[in-house]
């Protein structure tokens, strides 16, 4: 089941992995999770997921849609990173990973034994929660790690009471 957690032994500490993306929602799972680490002491990972590499690049455009994905990541990490900053006082730590969605979490969650839960937004959308969310609802008994779903659509005063 992969790599044993440790994030509560000497020298490390407890880590919410939140998914950083272009989504609506993810303003809120970012705000739910800064005020849940100001009361718990854990730390804020958050996880930027690149598009997969497609084919063999032609004349530098394979380059040019990289560095054109990075930075987009980079906007929203620095956009998560300051409610992170008000919210809690600190600075998250901040991953790229390049990938498909769900492939990319896990192999996340995986590599850092710090990881002690997964943090996401359900959409309010027409097409139900988004793609991650159904997906790992579907992977959820055999996740390394518990999985919190934060519903999209949460009154703010409902928001508020619950962190």
């Amino acid at each position: 089941m992969g790599l044993r957690r440790r994030a509560y032994e000497p020298g490390h500490r407890p880590k919410l992995l939140i998914v950083v993306d272009e989504t609506p929602e993810c303003a809120r799972a970012v705000l739910f999770a800064a005020r849940r680490v100001r009361r718990t002491g854990a730390h804020i990972q958050m996880l930027a997921i690149l598009p997969p590499e497609e084919g063999q690049p032609w004349l530098g455009i394979g380059n040019l849609m990289q560095a054109e994905a990075e930075a987009e990541a980079n906007a929203r990490l620095d956009a998560a990173a300051e409610i992170i900053r008000r919210e809690a006082g600190f600075e998250p730590e901040r991953v790229m990973r390049q990938g498909e969605g769900a492939d990319v979490v896990r192999a996340q969650i995986e590599d850092d034994e710090d990881v002690v839960s997964l943090m996401l937004a359900a959409g309010t959308g027409k097409n139900g929660p988004g793609p991650l969310v159904t997906h790992l609802a579907r992977e959820a008994a055999h996740y390394p790690v518990p999985i919190t779903i934060i519903p999209g659509g949460l009154a703010d005063a409902e928001f508020d009471a619950l962190t």
